[in-house]
């Protein structure tokens, strides 16, 4: 039996919207957040060493990072659903996606995260002015700019086909999902690429996603 250790509110809620996809059984182990820090609670290291989520139990298989955990599931349950055919200018493209999700496309928007943390968290009176100007500075010459940079060309790319790996749904579509449910929730994505927003409208209408959060229970991104 495949058990997903569920951290709420994290990259693990991709993983349960894959299994309900792929219709396959699998069991939920729940981790909640610590309410202060945000950070996942130490007995998440007792699975992995790490202390991350998403992680995956399948037998003796334990196995963390979405990729490789979607691209397991994929190709040990999925019959060849929700991957291209080998050798196609699809198959190249669903690779593509799936690794830009992580390398490419999260890091400014965690780099986001931290720097807004950083303007409104609590620090010394003293050091609050420079601190927050600091981190202003960083967001509006770099961050804010990598961040447009990536969703004008994400815009354009699913414009093309409609979806990520060409004109199927596949894998590839969820492990996207997040970094762009992210940038709607903390990095101004919003109807000024409808594109975009008419892909985050399709994948919240799907059924396997719906029953993903029913089973995941409440998913609101950190800010």
């Amino acid at each position: 039996m495949i058990t997903v250790h569920h951290l709420n509110n994290s990259r693990s809620q991709r993983v349960l919207w894959l299994l309900e996809e792929l219709g396959l059984d699998y069991q939920i182990k729940r981790y909640e957040r610590d309410p202060k820090t945000m950070l996942a609670p130490a007995s998440l290291r007792e699975v992995h060493p790490l202390g991350k989520s998403p992680v995956i139990t399948d037998g003796a298989l334990t196995l963390a990072e979405s990729g490789a955990v979607m691209e397991y599931l994929v190709e040990r349950y999925g019959k060849g659903s929700l991957v291209p055919a080998p050798g196609t200018p699809e198959k190249l493209r669903y690779t593509y996606w799936m690794h830009y999700a992580e390398g490419s496309a999260m890091p400014p928007l965690l780099l986001k995260l931290v720097f807004d943390r950083i303007e409104r968290g609590p620090m010394p009176f003293l050091v609050k002015p420079v601190a927050r100007a600091i981190a202003a500075r960083a967001k509006s010459s770099f961050i804010a700019p990598q961040i447009a940079r990536h969703l004008d060309y994400l815009e354009a790319e699913i414009g093309k086909e409609g979806w990520f790996a060409g004109k199927e749904f596949t894998a590839a579509d969820i492990q996207m999902s997040f970094p762009l449910e992210a940038a709607a929730a903390r990095a101004g994505l919003n109807e000024s690429r409808p594109q975009l927003m008419d892909f985050l409208k399709r994948i919240h209408a799907r059924p396997a996603y719906r029953r993903a959060l029913e089973r995941g229970g409440e998913y609101q991104l950190l800010d």
